[in-house]
């Protein structure tokens, strides 16, 4: 805070348990403000315990312990001090447990989420509450640098094993950009004939692209919207004519039942999609603009995927022997929304099942 005269104050900031709701038993604000003006009447602890319904040892307590450095008891001093004392630092549960903490640091090398390796824990030791960790637990140990579970650098900078590459907490914010308008003719996924929400039949499939700085490379990124399951097509150039034959050559190898329909957003990248629909027969339908949220499996896929092709990288010095690593990791992770099954689990029994069964 600036002053008229040109000076700074700083003003130290509030200790956190000084300022939140607290249990009744615990003196509050308010009376220690009333101590303190009993206390400077001559009162001793007996008669402002009677005034305040509080034992006497209560009284004498608090005026033993906080009082000031100058030999008097300030009311916002005291509860200050106390919170201080109220806080219990204790040794986090991931630190006391070896063989826990390389379970964690081992899943983390394979970049599954806090969520996911709490949800492993209870199912690798459904006896053992002391393997048991909850999600909020590993943000924190990832959170606190000294527990070392952010990798280190050359540049001697932490680096975070989190798919976002954050290393302390941030707000959440939300941009809104609007998208270009597809200017070919093209199915509304207003036509698809179900909403973005259902999935209850296989072989329709979610796709974007992500790229690389300045637009100079790209990989086209494909999921099955029922399955979750993960393809990724190496694209040697950024055009059209590059983006319809790769996605050609990979959904051809599938059964006709698994490549019905395919939800794109509005970029120009597609602009041969009526010659996809004749070669293959998988109809292309097109999200509104700025609406990410109508093609989520794939926004959600993509965020993944910048853990392994992080932006203003150049992403064609990945082979598609490199993708097809990466393919294989993304989609051996359970998923809470699959019940804790891999999206290659529920892939592969898609294959081997009738064109009339269907995974719920």
């Amino acid at each position: 805070m600036r002053r008229p005269d040109g000076t700074v104050l700083v003003v130290p900031p509030l200790e956190p348990l000084a300022v939140r709701q607290i249990s009744p038993r615990f003196l509050s604000e308010d009376e220690r403000v009333k101590i303190a003006d009993l206390a400077s009447r001559g009162l001793g602890p007996t008669a402002i315990g009677r005034e305040l319904d509080r034992a006497a040892s209560t009284i004498s307590r608090e005026l033993r312990r906080n009082l000031h450095h100058s030999g008097q008891y300030r009311p916002f001093h005291a509860h200050s001090e106390a919170a201080v004392r109220r806080r219990r630092d204790r040794p986090m549960k991931i630190m006391e447990n070896t063989a826990l903490f390389e379970f964690v640091v081992a899943k983390l090398k394979l970049r599954w989420s806090p969520q996911q390796i709490s949800r492993a824990l209870r199912r690798e030791f459904p006896e053992e509450p002391s393997m048991w960790l909850a999600t909020e637990s590993i943000y924190q140990a990832l959170y606190r640098h000294q527990t070392g579970l952010l990798r280190r650098a050359k540049t001697s900078e932490a680096v975070s094993p989190l798919r976002t590459t954050r290393d302390h907490r941030r707000g959440h914010t939300r941009i809104v950009r609007a998208g270009r308008r597809f200017a070919q003719p093209m199915l509304s996924i207003h036509d698809r004939g179900f909403e973005p929400t259902d999935r209850s039949a296989a072989g329709h499939w979610e796709g974007d692209l992500i790229v690389g700085p300045h637009h100079r490379s790209a990989i086209a990124t494909l999921i099955e919207r029922q399955t979750r399951y993960v393809k990724l097509v190496h694209l040697p150039a950024q055009d059209s004519a590059t983006l319809r034959n790769g996605w050609v050559t990979t959904m051809e190898e599938l059964p006709v039942g698994l490549r019905q329909s395919l939800t794109w957003d509005q970029g120009t990248e597609m602009a041969r999609h009526l010659e996809i629909t004749a070669a293959i027969g998988t109809k292309i339908y097109f999200c509104d603009a700025a609406s990410p949220w109508q093609r989520g499996s794939n926004e959600n896929a993509n965020g993944l995927l910048r853990q392994y092709f992080p932006k203003s990288t150049d992403l064609s010095v990945h082979t598609p022997r490199d993708l097809a690593r990466v393919e294989n990791e993304l989609n051996g992770r359970p998923r809470l929304t699959l019940d804790d099954r891999t999206p290659a689990e529920l892939f592969n029994a898609l294959l081997t099942s009738p064109p009339t069964k269907r995974l719920r």
